[in-house]
């Protein structure tokens, strides 16, 4: 399967990949294909498949080393992906990261990420894996984007308005 990469003036600073999908290992497999293309970029993924030997082996079998990569279990949604690791990327003076994701689930990782990276000056540039699935709703978007700006107002993610369909 491929990937769209929307395109910039400026190659991002690193990669993230967001994990969650119900299409096991696809993302890391499309941003193992990214970072053959661009092989001084580290690789952080955020809560991949729960099996770290298999997210390892996707990468492995790309040709990409294991030091580029960031395997980073904190996030518990799509919130979380973002607010677990953006002061890491801020510290390490990243300002533009690609982001990967499925492409049902684009709108709300992009809405999220441009509030949550955004507020601490890092550009997002969007990968999107191609899928059968159909988008998920503006309402999802809508909610997990208030959740990002009550991080950034509070530094607390509403973790219960996640709960909430």
């Amino acid at each position: 399967m491929g990937y769209k990469q929307i395109r910039s003036l400026e190659t991002p600073q690193a990669v993230l990949v967001l994990g969650g999908s119900s299409t096991k290992l696809e993302r890391e497999r499309v941003a193992a294909k990214l970072a053959l293309q661009y092989p001084d970029l580290p690789i952080w993924v955020s809560s991949g498949s729960t099996n770290k030997k298999y997210v390892t082996r996707v990468f492995a079998n790309t040709g990409i080393s294991s030091q580029r990569l960031h395997l980073d279990y904190q996030a518990k949604d799509t919130v979380t992906n973002f607010t677990t690791l953006v002061d890491d990327f801020q510290a390490l003076g990243i300002k533009r990261i690609y982001v990967v994701t499925s492409d049902y689930h684009m709108r709300r990782a992009r809405l999220v990420g441009e509030i949550v990276l955004g507020s601490r000056g890092i550009d997002l540039q969007p990968v999107v894996v191609p899928t059968q699935l159909v988008p998920e709703t503006r309402s999802k978007a809508l909610r997990d984007g208030v959740r990002a700006v009550l991080w950034v107002i509070t530094g607390h993610t509403g973790s219960t308005l996640a709960k909430s369909k």
